[in-house]
């Protein structure tokens, strides 16, 4: 039995800005928009893996989450305190240079970890934390 990871979810307030960064700074290719119930969820991806997506969804993505509930989500996405994702490159440095030449939030230059990585971090423009990490050789 084989089990591999097809779907990850990050929280967004703004889709609009959340696919311009995705799509444009990032790179990744846009698989799907829809809506429902008020609500939006945009799928992306990146080309090298077809079979793993990453959905943009509200912060709290329950039609029948109480308005209080719906706040402290909010709340949490604004100030940072949800999870972000970690993002696999070749080359740290040139990663960096890319994401921060487009004006994204720069949380950490390109740093040798002592867990044999390099990597690097921006917030996304809801506040996510994005690591990117290259494997040291």
């Amino acid at each position: 039995m084989d089990i591999k990871l097809s779907d990850c979810f990050i929280a967004v307030d703004d889709h609009d800005k959340a696919l311009a960064f995705y799509r444009d700074v990032l790179g990744l290719e846009v698989r799907n928009d829809v809506g429902f119930e008020g609500m939006r969820w945009v799928t992306v991806g990146s080309p090298a893996q077809p079979d793993v997506n990453i959905v943009l969804e509200p912060p709290l993505a329950d039609p029948n989450a109480s308005e209080a509930d719906k706040q402290t989500m909010a709340e949490l996405l604004a100030k940072g305190l949800l999870r972000g994702i970690l993002f696999a490159t070749d080359d740290c440095d040139a990663t960096f240079e890319r994401i921060s030449a487009a004006g994204a939030d720069v949380v950490q230059e390109p740093t040798d970890q002592p867990y044999g990585v390099r990597d690097c971090a921006f917030r996304d423009p809801a506040g996510n934390m994005l690591r990117f990490n290259q494997r040291k050789k």
